[in-house]
């Protein structure tokens, strides 16, 4: 049971980030982005969950490509 909780303690450190970008993106509260993934998740059979998935791999590539930097000498 241990390792159940290590394995969910895991998934709220890292997957609800994928919802707090979005919510800050559309300038919403990240609870109701999180609860409009859930309702989603239910109605359309896990569609949600895939949709989710698929943003955190969009964001995660994206930030791996994409990096601000503050100057040329940051090359």
């Amino acid at each position: 049971m241990n390792i159940f909780y290590k394995i969910l303690l895991y998934f709220q450190k890292h997957g609800y980030y994928v919802c707090q970008r979005i919510a800050d993106r559309l300038g919403m509260r990240a609870k109701v982005v999180r609860t409009s993934f859930i309702y989603v998740t239910f109605v359309t059979l896990g569609f949600g969950f895939a949709l989710y998935l698929f943003l955190a791999f969009w964001m995660r590539i994206k930030d791996k490509i994409y990096t601000k930097r503050s100057s040329v000498f940051d090359l």
